[in-house]
């Protein structure tokens, strides 16, 4: 017979759940119109447990959730949950992925298949902003093409794309959008890149920071076109399009210059995007007001279905960059600082929705189960308390 412990965390996060579809109502409406993805990552020694900020993303109305990684903890934390992820295997294994044939399986029987079904695996990006690291570049295509190999050996190809997100230091020309294209150099790697893309029906992720234009040239780049608040706008002469925002101008810069390359059939989305709350002195604009006003203007467009002007029936896709501040991450400050939680699960500015990060800890041993159902006793007086304070 198992053990009160062992039951209880067979039950905990199945209740965790059912809980945050209850918590999600007593929300009073406040993330039920926006829908969102959320960039998960860990690079810090005082972040909650997975299992806390299962409940925080469900009590934000959190679909889709980009890792860095495949940490076991985090997938098995959403076991039945209906958050869809894109785990991430990281630039150091790019040349194992090319050279050993079996890499790839063995990584997926390790790290995925553990978690499947129950949790929603969907995507594997293999590596992140490669064309950064030049002596990186020749393996990006081989290791994509190992990794859907590997998947289509295991029955899992249907079930999980492949694809890698680019920053946007891969554009020579981004103004105006129409115009956009690739740097020259890097047409023979992304060429191939974009035909295996196509031939799997997988997107093209950049990970596009209007912050880092105004960063760059406070004085040249309206921080309002930047930050989605009401302003003139960017014509642009070849299509007649008008931009009021930098973002849309991004991704329609990016899908020219795929064209460019000869696709059409590509979905372009939005891997990170983000703003610091904090920065260094040479980091103008990193304050918690404007990170706040992108973010909550951001959301109002992604609870609008818009598309961009180029591709006004395509909702934009975007993956919020990121949802904790993260204390270890090297760098300036911003690098810091760009979480829309302090790990505390206070809210580092108002970006227009509430969430709730609960004060629960799971234990091995009995007595401190014990504890974990009685916090769940009083969450559930919470949520009755919250409840009638919404009706009333």
């Amino acid at each position: 017979m198992a053990d009160t412990s062992s039951l209880l965390h067979l039950l905990v996060p199945s209740l965790i759940f059912s809980t945050n579809i209850i918590f999600s109502a007593v929300l009073c409406g406040t993330a039920s119109a926006v829908s969102f993805g959320v960039n998960y990552g860990q690079i810090a020694n005082n972040l909650p447990s997975p299992t806390r900020v299962s409940f925080l993303l469900r009590s934000l109305n959190v679909t889709r959730v980009k890792l860095y990684d495949a940490d076991p903890n985090v997938l098995r934390a959403f076991s039945y949950s209906p958050v869809h992820f894109i785990v991430g295997l990281g630039n150091e294994h790019l040349p194992n992925l090319t050279t050993d044939t079996l890499h790839a399986q063995r990584w997926i029987q390790l790290k995925l298949q553990p978690h499947l079904p129950q949790t929603r695996i969907t995507s594997i990006t293999v590596g992140n902003e490669v064309f950064n690291t030049p002596q990186l570049i020749p393996y990006i295509l081989p290791a994509m093409q190992a990794v859907h190999s590997a998947l289509v050996n295991l029955g899992l190809d249907s079930q999980v794309s492949v694809t890698t997100a680019h920053s946007l230091t891969i554009l020579s020309t981004s103004s105006p959008p129409s115009s956009g294209a690739f740097r020259p150099e890097l047409a023979q790697y992304l060429r191939p890149i974009l035909d295996f893309l196509s031939a799997i029906n997988s997107a093209f992720l950049i990970n596009a920071y209007p912050y880092f234009a105004y960063k760059d040239d406070p004085a040249q780049v309206p921080l309002d076109y930047v930050l989605f608040r009401p302003n003139q706008g960017a014509l642009d002469p070849f299509t007649g399009f008008t931009y009021d925002n930098m973002l849309y101008a991004q991704v329609d810069a990016v899908y020219a210059a795929i064209k460019t390359l000869g696709h059409e059939d590509i979905e372009v989305k939005v891997s990170e995007t983000g703003w610091p709350s904090r920065g260094d002195p040479d980091e103008p604009g990193a304050t918690p007001e404007y990170a706040g006003v992108y973010i909550g203007n951001l959301f109002k467009r992604i609870a609008a279905g818009e598309g961009t002007p180029a591709r006004p029936d395509v909702p934009i896709d975007v993956y919020v960059f990121a949802l904790f501040n993260e204390n270890l991450k090297p760098g300036p400050a911003s690098e810091r600082n760009y979480g829309l939680y302090y790990p505390s699960g206070v809210a580092v500015y108002n970006f227009g929705l509430q969430g709730y990060l609960p004060q629960l800890t799971l234990s091995d041993s009995t007595a401190n189960s014990v504890k974990v159902m009685g916090s769940l006793s009083n969450l559930f007086r919470l949520i009755a308390l919250s409840l009638c304070a919404c009706i009333t």
